[in-house]
């Protein structure tokens, strides 16, 4: 295990690793020893339809320490970096040292490095997107942008791939050259204990299939069919990992020990992207190993 620096009880902390590692826990028990509000920086934690199946913080958790932006968007919400760092930006001088974390990257990114202010992309080029991701795939979009946005966007990320098209769709001007003109960050990363959490690949796969056969037996088969009339693959909120797969079996395409296999290798795959990511980007950030 990993012996971390002092913090000081006034300094922001940032806490980034890959699902399932304890980042969450860790923030906790920062919050609990030394004063703070742990604020989540998790693109699907965010919305109200997904508890058990995004490990949000349990409510023994949230009674031990306040815990902001987690669950409080319907499913159908439109939800950006742009939009996060709006809620976040706030919460920096509230009063209460910020603890910061979660697994996207972006967000912390934006955060520390600024964030271009790029105009909103109109919905009906999205529902273009959707349609042609549908049928020719994300690779067909990854093919028309411009070798500097490529070089700079996470290209095995589909997600990332057509919001870069839809921006140089809407404006004619490539997401690269947008980040060019990116303003002053809202926290810069010198004035925060900016942590990552760097996890041997074996033990973290070992967590993640563990977490998911909890997540079953805590409900997350429920909870899926709670989604099943209103489950849209295109809406954000659907993205959580595991939720294709459960309702794939709620439809009675697989069975549930398929569906909790295929669940437990996306999750795996997905944990893969962002360990590689983290180490890309976040290369200054303090390293920190978990207890095994």
């Amino acid at each position: 295990m990993t012996t971390l620096p002092p913090i000081a009880p006034d300094q922001p902390v940032l806490i980034a690793g890959p699902t399932a590692s304890g980042k969450s826990a860790l923030a906790l028990e920062i919050a609990e020893t030394q004063g703070g509000v742990v604020i989540n920086a998790d693109a699907i934690q965010v919305y109200d339809n997904w508890h058990v199946l995004t490990a949000r913080p349990p409510a023994e958790d949230i009674a031990r320490a306040p815990h902001l932006l987690y669950g409080h968007l319907p499913y159908n919400a439109d939800y950006s970096v742009g939009h996060w760092l709006r809620e976040v930006a706030p919460l920096l001088t509230a009063g209460q040292r910020p603890i910061i974390t979660g697994g996207t990257g972006l967000y912390f990114s934006a955060l520390t490095q600024g964030l271009a202010e790029i105009p909103p992309t109109p919905s009906g080029l999205r529902d273009t997107a959707n349609a042609r991701v549908a049928t020719e795939g994300f690779e067909a979009l990854l093919a028309e942008l411009d070798p500097e946005t490529k070089a700079r966007i996470d290209v095995q990320n589909p997600m990332r791939v057509q919001r870069a098209w839809e921006v140089l769709t809407a404006t004619g001007r490539p997401l690269a050259a947008w980040q060019d003109d990116t303003p002053p960050p809202l926290l810069p990363l010198a004035n925060t204990l900016p942590i990552v959490f760097d996890t041997d690949k074996d033990w973290l796969n070992d967590r993640i299939a563990r977490r998911f056969d909890v997540m079953l037996a805590q409900g997350a088969l429920e909870e899926a069919r709670a989604n099943l009339d209103i489950y849209d693959p295109q809406m954000l909120s659907m993205k959580a990992i595991g939720a294709p797969e459960l309702i794939a079996h709620l439809r009675g395409e697989t069975t549930l020990d398929q569906a909790r296999e295929a669940a437990t290798i996306a999750t795996r795959q997905f944990a893969k992207r962002q360990r590689t990511w983290f180490r890309s980007k976040m290369s200054d950030w303090v390293k920190y190993q978990p207890a095994a």
